[in-house]
């Protein structure tokens, strides 16, 4: 793998990146207003299933334990739950932020599960993004939706443990393993909508473009376009020198919910999130120092 700095047409790949990642919680939000988020959900992968069916290879037996546990945790449970929190919240710049805890849980369940160490400088920005979660928690409009927290936090939790039982699979590419995640989450998701979303399916034709846009961007701009050029940025350089770049995901999406949906974060909001991104960066940064290959985030968005 690669290592060189990062440089003019990369970063601008990196930009378009964000911007598809941030973008996905604004289309996202308004689509969930008409569609509820596991019908939402198992749209995406219907749609997504489309273009990537002739590159999905058969994986080596020993790696479906893995592949079928990762893709049910980040189709099923992490994107489920992380659409659940944006509808809840009723704003996007919480959820944004909130998402990104993943990163030192992913840290913590590194350390504890696969005895991976780190210096106590990573430590104390592991404790400084909990804290963050915290204050930010603590925040009136966040506090008043509780449920909406608990899901995104939970959402990211699912991502962390994915992450790591990632860690081991080998033997199938980035489409192969995003199409497998689709074609196993879809059955799934569909009855689980069926048993907690009752008549979803039958309003679905009621629903307006914006809530197909809403789908069809989280399902081509997101997943194909997004994670097409983050792997492709990953075959030339450590995840840890990306890291503190996709950083921006959350901050764009703030921009984006304040301009367009309406989101005034409160005080708490802004301390918090300063706390949780200021510990996310500094995890990246060590890591990079030390001359870590990080496990790779293979999800950071809803």
């Amino acid at each position: 793998m690669a290592t060189g700095d990062l440089r003019g047409r990369d970063i601008a790949l990196l930009m378009l990146v964000c911007l598809a990642w941030a973008g996905n919680f604004l289309t996202s939000a308004i689509a969930l207003r008409e569609v509820p988020p596991i019908l939402f959900t198992a749209l995406r992968f219907i749609l997504l299933l489309v273009p990537l069916l002739p590159l999905i290879r058969v994986p080596p037996r020993q790696q479906w334990p893995r592949l079928a546990t990762s893709s049910l945790l980040i189709g099923v449970l992490h994107f489920t739950l992380g659409f659940v929190a944006v509808k809840l919240a009723g704003q996007l710049s919480s959820p944004a932020i909130l998402m990104q805890s993943y990163v030192p849980m992913t840290t913590l369940l590194a350390w504890w599960l696969l005895g991976e160490r780190f210096g106590w400088r990573t430590g104390l920005a592991v404790a400084a993004s909990f804290v963050g979660v915290l204050v930010l928690g603590l925040d009136p409009g966040v506090l008043a939706k509780p449920m909406a927290s608990t899901a995104m936090l939970t959402a990211a939790l699912m991502l962390a443990i994915a992450t790591i039982v990632m860690k081991g699979q080998s033997g199938i590419s980035v489409w192969s393993q995003q199409g497998w995640m689709a074609a196993l989450s879809i059955l799934p998701l569909l009855a689980l909508s069926a048993w907690l979303e009752p008549g979803a399916l039958a309003h679905l034709p009621q629903a307006s473009w914006k809530a197909w846009f809403g789908v069809a961007f989280a399902a081509f701009a997101s997943s194909l376009l997004g994670h097409g050029l983050y792997y492709r940025l990953l075959q030339r350089h450590p995840v840890a020198q990306l890291m503190p770049w996709l950083l921006l995901v959350p901050v764009i999406a703030m921009g984006l919910g304040i301009a367009f949906y309406g989101d005034r974060p409160g005080p708490r909001v802004w301390i918090g999130g300063a706390l949780v991104l200021g510990g996310v960066f500094t995890i990246a940064i060590r890591q990079l120092q030390r001359g870590r290959q990080t496990i790779s985030p293979p999800m950071p968005e809803p």
